[in-house]
């Protein structure tokens, strides 16, 4: 009887505060994405406190942390949202006009840039009462446990060899090229692999001490190394760098050819041959046979189908 007790206190709204909480570890954040007034999440983790007989987040620090209770209260609350969703959701359908999903996905921004606001724009046209959470695809970010965990829903982005315990879907293959300012002395001169290789070079930053992109992975199997003079994390701001500078920079042509009527870049064709780089969109096995998950999918796919026509 105290068991039941205690469930019948216990609702889904408290099970969705009790994992947004915990996984953001901030209640300001979790209000946020709950949608709800600070004081609010603040009254309903007191709830959640007095239900468990434990702090369940605690300050460490400037931040908060899970205590080890709520550390194993993330994933069974998340299966227990994941159920419900299915449950109201998924058993009858996906209805886009209609539905109030939250769909949260993560992307690399080695992206072509239109691909992030022409997905949102087609997701808020076709389901305009829905959410959509972007995140950032860094080494700091455990997808694999994140889409697991049931944070993700969807991760999109390029991978030599892309994991084989997730679902995938190949999205497109793209040419590597350089990326060069207009006035660079390489359009003169040209070059060869000596050259490029010499050559100054902008990377992105590594997501973790000696981690290491597509460009360089491939150049060490080769026993070469470029001359890397800068680094930057947002990778977006890259092309523009390159347009006022000597800087090169190689990537996927269809990320280069999207600024060369914006800035005052070329793109020429690398001295080196790269195997294409491959873009999938990455899935767990507990979204796979969701319809809002599918629906999704299916507009991802559409999106980077539209842009390699353009």
């Amino acid at each position: 009887m105290k068991d039941q007790a205690l469930f019948d206190k216990i609702d889904l709204h408290l099970i969705r505060v009790l994992n947004i909480v915990l996984t953001e570890r901030s209640v300001s954040r979790a209000a946020i994405r709950l949608g709800m007034y600070q004081p609010a999440v603040s009254a309903a983790l007191k709830r959640l406190r007095a239900l468990a007989g434990d702090p369940l987040l605690v300050r460490s620090g400037a931040g908060m942390v899970p205590t080890d209770a709520g550390l194993r209260m993330i994933e069974p609350s998340a299966s227990i949202l994941r159920a419900a969703q299915v449950l109201f959701s998924d058993a009858r359908g996906f209805d886009p006009a209609t539905a109030t999903h939250t769909f949260s996905l993560a992307c690399s921004d080695y992206m072509d840039p239109l691909f992030l606001p022409q997905l949102v724009a087609q997701i808020k046209h076709q389901a305009p009462l829905c959410q959509i959470d972007i995140h950032a695809l860094s080494g700091e970010s455990d997808y694999r446990a994140r889409l697991a965990q049931g944070e993700f829903d969807l991760v999109v982005g390029n991978w030599p060899a892309p994991p084989d315990d997730l679902h995938m879907a190949r999205l497109f293959a793209d040419q590597v090229v350089c990326l060069v300012a207009s006035k660079h002395p390489v359009m003169r001169r040209g070059w060869d692999s000596a050259t490029w290789l010499a050559a100054e070079h902008i990377a992105p930053t590594p997501t973790h001490p000696g981690a290491k992109g597509v460009i360089d992975m491939h150049l060490d199997g080769l026993g070469l190394q470029r001359n890397i003079t800068a680094r930057c994390p947002h990778f977006g701001l890259i092309p523009a760098m390159v347009a006022s500078s000597l800087l090169v920079l190689t990537t996927g042509r269809q990320y280069c050819e999207r600024f060369t009527d914006t800035l005052a870049v070329k793109v020429l064709t690398c001295p080196i041959a790269f195997p294409q780089m491959v873009y999938y969109q990455l899935w767990h096995e507990r979204t796979h046979a969701s319809a809002s998950a599918k629906w999704l999918r299916e507009r991802v796919k559409a999106v980077a189908d539209s842009l390699r026509k353009q």
